[in-house]
């Protein structure tokens, strides 16, 4: 056995091993099992274990992994069985292969060290301090290494350590740790998480700690199974020191069986009897570790009797194999470590007892569900309080919050300092920000004390004074930049931020301006559909209407003369077509369309005064060595040289918004660059005459400003939000930056725009459809209606039936009229020959005959024109 009998773990170790021997003794025949105390707390005797080692049949004990290695490489080297009570936070490579002969019965501390951070992670705590006894080696067997990438998984970082000498090594360890903790009380954070410590170490911590305050009202403390794992076998008074911590302890449900009963009741007797000064008698878990080693040996022994070959191979191989339930719990082996997954039990100590209050494993895992939702269980903290800590140093009466603002401002509306006032008098400073963060302090569920300090350097330098603790914050327009935010926290931001161009205007004045209602291609298609129109109405139109006839000029003079005035309604010419009728009327409708639209339009244009900027272009002002203008004091000149690459001797640094007018009055700068909420501010009072662009530049916003891992920001997020949801952060824009209604039209994109093609196109297919299908049905018409007088006049009627029948018709009609009008000569018919000899003839059909066709409209008298002779 390598123990410590001069500790509580040691002690407990020593008899439960003599018990679980004296046991097997009592029921063997065949073998017996004696134990020997060792201890490796010194050169000398690590000396005689490797001078003694082939006298033992195993070893078993160790605390330390680095004392375990040692000792396994010795065992190796004898084929001695090392049975480790000791396990590495993180497994080397090829562990079997250095260690043969090694055997954990400890699991390593990745498991804890997750719980621990989810721990941290539900009640979102940013900043630990983390605490650990070293051992002899000096060496935290690199626990600390393995929390601080776990708490960086959950978005928290450690932001101090403590690490406090071997409680053997100093002589008055109260002042130790006196003087080590003064340390702490320099920083902020009030988590503590004790990664590893001796049960002395931890009370003479906690003791200190409660002294100076550190145990208290928003602080929290974590313990880990170095610790929790003697609370059943400590006094009251020790779990007393440490009311209100959370610990993490190893679960065992086996403590409820008859075994454990039975080895319960072997142990407090002979416990006291050995140890009649300590207080508690009952075991703890490193007792039922040890007993469960030395069952693990003797049923490797039992296993060996059987065997005829006897080696420490084959003794080594019977132990790895085991698989039992112990009191320590499932004793399984895979590559020579415990496999079994643990369940560790988080507890609360309360009083002079502790509770368990959650169960956790690797699989169930997120604490942050269950803790949200109460059914983590009810903690009760340090200060006997109920509530979450916020696990930070919270202002007092005593220490108010310091608050940096900005002393010199070039938009006095954000903040504004009257040096006037003390810096706690509520009007020592105004403006927007500040509005802001009183109306914040209503929101809080708690008193926040504070007071100003003004500070009059740049902004970098005012966030840098809180990354370095000077300031506990920032109230002001500061902007949330990256690589700000790595060494501070912000809030949520109150106002959008982007980069603006403020430029001088010119007004947009063009003899064009008539044609501006419309875009070019309005134009282009409106002349199109004006011309197609016309060609329509002159095909339709020229074969009855008797104004469309005339010479080719004329026809095409008229046909566009009536199209173009009747735009402005005004044509007067008459139509004889329907086809043409219903072209026209679809083509009026779109005038009278067009026509309105263009009106509004232009008079919109004439109305509003059109303005532009004279510069447009961030490629034209570096190109032509132009100089601008921007507030010297925030990171803005900086990004205009790296980003921008404006070069430094172009930018001026402007000092007041009331310069800025002077500035470009006097042409020192041709534009200036202004974050969006100094954009708002400036147009408000230079509305006339200026104008901004290029605003698709953006930041992060603005915000206040934290130390890193304050949970004040945090509150203030919340507020931010709220006040935003309920309006009163939109009132106090409002009332701060938006520019009055007079202004509210002086920006570019307020110019009314050109009517364009995508508004209209219905208009222009109904039209154009319309004259087409006008125009095909008038094609299909026309052969029909010359069909007729092509067969009856042309000559082409043959003789026989046709003439026959013809005449028949004529003689029929002649007998008609004569019946009706006895005393008038006949008539002429229409569709009568007549020849210049005064002879009818519907047969010949003569070249050297001249036909005469008569009126279709009327029957004439043949008295009645000398011209006509009679018929027939």
């Amino acid at each position: 056995m390598i123990i410590d009998p001069n500790t509580r773990i040691g002690k407990e170790e020593k008899v439960a091993m003599e018990i679980a021997a004296q046991n097997y003794n009592d029921h063997s025949k065949t073998h017996k099992v004696s134990l020997s105390q060792l201890s490796v707390a010194s050169a000398a005797a690590e000396e005689m274990i490797i001078r003694e080692i082939k006298k033992f049949e195993v070893i078993i004990g160790i605390h330390t992994w680095q004392e375990a290695a040692r000792v396994a490489i010795v065992g190796g080297q004898a084929h001695v069985p090392v049975i480790s009570f000791a396990a590495p936070a993180i497994n080397p490579p090829l562990m079997p292969s250095r260690w043969p002969f090694l055997i954990q019965m400890a699991q390593n501390g990745s498991q804890q060290i997750k719980c621990i951070a989810d721990i941290v992670h539900a009640y979102n705590w940013k900043r630990i301090i983390v605490i650990y006894e070293d051992d002899a080696c000096g060496s935290d067997s690199g626990m600390f290494a393995l929390l601080s990438e776990a708490l960086q998984n959950v978005g928290s970082d450690i932001e101090d350590r403590l690490v406090l000498p071997p409680l053997s090594s100093v002589s008055d360890p109260k002042k130790v740790v006196h003087e080590e903790l003064i340390k702490v009380m320099k920083t902020q954070s009030r988590v503590f998480v004790v990664l590893h410590s001796s049960l002395d170490m931890a009370t003479y911590l906690f003791r200190e700690a409660k002294t100076m305050g550190l145990v208290g009202v928003e602080s929290a403390w974590i313990i880990s199974d170095s610790i929790t794992s003697l609370l059943d076998s400590v006094n009251n008074s020790v779990i007393s020191s440490m009311e209100g911590a959370l610990g993490i302890k190893a679960y065992h449900p086996e403590k409820g069986n008859s075994e454990y009963l039975d080895f319960k009741g072997q142990f407090r007797k002979k416990f006291r009897a050995e140890y009649l000064e300590e207080d508690n008698f009952d075991p703890g878990v490193y007792a039922l570790r040890a007993y469960d080693s030395i069952k693990m040996v003797t049923q490797a022994i039992e296993r060996m009797t059987s065997n005829v070959t006897h080696s420490p191979k084959i003794f080594l191989d019977y132990m790895l194999s085991s698989n039992f339930s112990g009191l320590s719990g499932k004793i399984h082996f895979e590559e020579g470590q415990l496999s079994d997954t643990p369940t560790l039990t988080i507890v609360n100590l309360v009083g002079k007892r502790y509770k368990e209050i959650y169960f956790w494993t690797p699989q169930s895992g997120n604490v942050l569900d269950t803790a949200n939702s109460n059914l983590f269980g009810p903690v009760i903290w340090p200060g006997n309080i109920t509530g979450t800590p916020k696990g930070w140093d919270m202002p007092t009466d005593a220490k108010p919050l310091k608050i940096g603002i900005p002393g010199r401002t070039t938009f006095e509306k954000f903040v504004k300092v009257d040096y006037g006032k003390k810096p706690n008098d509520k009007k020592y400073a105004d403006g927007f920000c500040i509005q802001i963060f009183r109306k914040v302090l209503e929101l809080l569920e708690y008193n926040l004390p504070y007071e100003f300090e003004a500070f009059n350097g740049t902004y970098p330098e005012l966030v840098q004074r809180v990354s370095n603790k000077t300031y506990d914050a920032i109230i002001g327009d500061v902007t949330i930049l990256a690589d700000r935010f790595q060494h501070v926290d912000f809030t949520l931001p109150y106002a959008e931020s982007g980069l603006a161009m403020i430029v001088r205007e010119k007004t947009d004045s063009s003899p064009l301006m008539f044609t501006k209602p419309f875009t070019w291609e309005m134009w282009a298609v409106t002349g199109a559909i004006l011309m197609y129109t016309m060609l329509i109405v002159w095909i339709l139109e020229r074969q009855y209407n008797p104004e469309f006839n005339g010479s080719w000029k004329d026809q095409i003079s008229t046909a566009l003369w009536f199209t173009f005035s009747s735009i402005f309604f005004a044509h007067r010419e008459r139509i004889h077509n329907n086809y043409t009728r219903l072209v026209i009327a679809v083509w009026l409708f779109i005038v009278l369309i067009l026509t309105s639209s263009y009106t509004a339009s232009l008079s919109s244009m004439l109305t509003v005064k059109q303005l532009r900027p004279n510069v447009t272009d961030i490629e034209w002002l570096r190109k032509n060595d132009m100089k601008v203008g921007c507030d010297g004091d925030s990171f803005v000149r900086k990004y205009m040289e790296d980003v921008l690459h404006f070069k430094p001797d172009n930018i001026v640094d402007v000092k007041s918004e009331y310069s800025y007018p002077g500035q470009f009055e006097s042409n020192n700068i041709s534009a200036a660059f202004l974050e969006l909420p100094y954009e708002k501010v400036f147009l408000k009072h230079y509305c006339k005459g200026y104008t901004a662009t290029l605003r698709n530049t953006r930041f992060g916003g603005l915000g206040f400003v934290f130390q890193k891992g304050s949970p004040i920001a945090r509150d203030f997020s919340e507020a931010i939000l709220k006040l935003s949801e309920n309006g009163d952060l939109r009132s106090l824009e409002d009332e701060w930056l938006i520019p009055p209604d007079e202004c509210s039209t002086n920006t570019t994109s307020s110019r009314p725009e050109s009517l364009n093609l995508q508004s209209f196109w219905v208009l222009y297919v109904t039209s154009f459809a319309t004259s087409t299908i006008c125009l095909l049905l008038s094609l299909i018409r026309i052969p029909e209606s010359r069909q007729q007088p092509q067969d009856a006049f042309e000559g082409n009627a043959t003789p026989g039936r046709n003439e026959s029948v013809w005449k028949k018709v004529v003689s029929l009609i002649r007998k008609l009229y004569a019946d009706r009008n006895p005393r008038r000569p006949p008539l002429a018919l229409a569709g009568i020959l007549v020849t210049k000899e005064g002879t009818s003839d519907v047969n010949e059909g003569s070249s050297r005959k001249e036909v005469l066709m008569i009126n279709t409209s009327t029957l004439e008298d043949p008295d009645s024109s000398p011209a006509t002779t009679h018929a027939g």
